[in-house]
């Protein structure tokens, strides 16, 4: 069989239902998929508008900051609104294009209202870093440098997306973040003020967490599950708890692991390398290995 007569028969191969029936996703309304790009492009977006002056080419003054705010709201609401409305078809085959465009567009501005808060959060998440780290000299190196403020950026924005029942698009916001950063935060993970996370890499929060206030982590914790409870045909039960509760001002250090639905106690110290399945109370220190 010649080359071409292959390549043909490949083809035939790879358009047939058997072969792609699983990993083929037919759109409501033939409406196309999220777009990854566009998606990042929305996240710049959102950092030109939370950090004005920082990034983007512009530069930012008192008396231009109303205008380039401006500029960049309408734009976001414009990708917004596109990418949600192709979000929601991706997910719902009984919508219409004509409701789903309308949910986008009052989705989007529900989000850009959310804005403000969003910067607040990450301004005190910048706090957090700061303070805890006596080799970073200005709010503005946290700002360009620190790979945890990336990655707040893209959940804060993800979580607040989900609880705007915001399908999909959540999820891949947070993994651009884990891709870049090597930290992975579910956007379901429930985070508090003054959160930081020291170096990041190989940092796990899995999407039941719930993390306090002034909580500091640092590389290679995993707040992950210990089992996942099945139903009758053998398959994992979505949505029960199963990641820590960490309460106020803990401090978890490096490579530790923490599993189940298990509460860490405020002002609890977890030391490296230790493997816990248990409560810890208020104020304990765990410095050794727990099984």
């Amino acid at each position: 069989m010649d080359n071409r007569k292959q390549i043909l028969q490949t083809i035939q191969e790879l358009s047939s239902p058997e072969s792609y029936n699983l990993v083929y996703h037919k759109s409501n309304g033939d409406v196309p998929m999220p777009s990854v790009n566009a998606l990042a492009k929305i996240v710049e977006t959102i950092q030109e508008i939370i950090f004005p002056g920082y990034f983007g080419r512009d530069v930012v003054c008192a008396n231009t900051i109303e205008f380039y705010t401006g500029v960049n709201v309408d734009k976001l609401f414009a990708m917004l609104t596109q990418q949600i409305h192709r979000g929601l078809m991706f997910d719902s085959k009984d919508l219409t294009k004509e409701e789903s465009e309308k949910m986008a567009e009052d989705i989007a501005v529900a989000f850009i209202k959310r804005l403000p808060y969003i910067r607040h959060m990450l301004s005190l998440d910048i706090q957090a870093a700061y303070n805890g780290d006596p080799a970073a000299k200005s709010f503005g190196e946290i700002i360009f440098c620190y790979p945890v403020i990336k990655t707040l950026l893209h959940y804060r924005t993800a979580h607040e997306l989900l609880l705007l029942n915001v399908p999909l698009i959540p999820r891949i916001i947070t993994e651009m973040a884990h891709s870049a950063t090597g930290i992975d935060i579910h956007p379901a993970a429930q985070i508090g003020e003054y959160f930081t996370i020291d170096h990041g890499t190989g940092v796990v929060i899995g999407a039941t967490c719930i993390i306090g206030n002034h909580v500091q982590l640092y590389q290679g914790v995993t707040l992950g599950a210990k089992n996942f409870p099945l139903d009758e045909n053998g398959n994992p039960i979505k949505g029960i708890p199963r990641h820590p509760i960490v309460e106020d001002d803990v401090i978890i250090y490096s490579n530790a692991t923490l599993l189940g639905r298990i509460t860490i106690g405020k002002g609890a110290v977890i030391g490296a390398n230790v493997w816990v399945t248990h409560d810890v109370e208020p104020k304990a220190k765990v410095l050794e290995r727990k099984l």
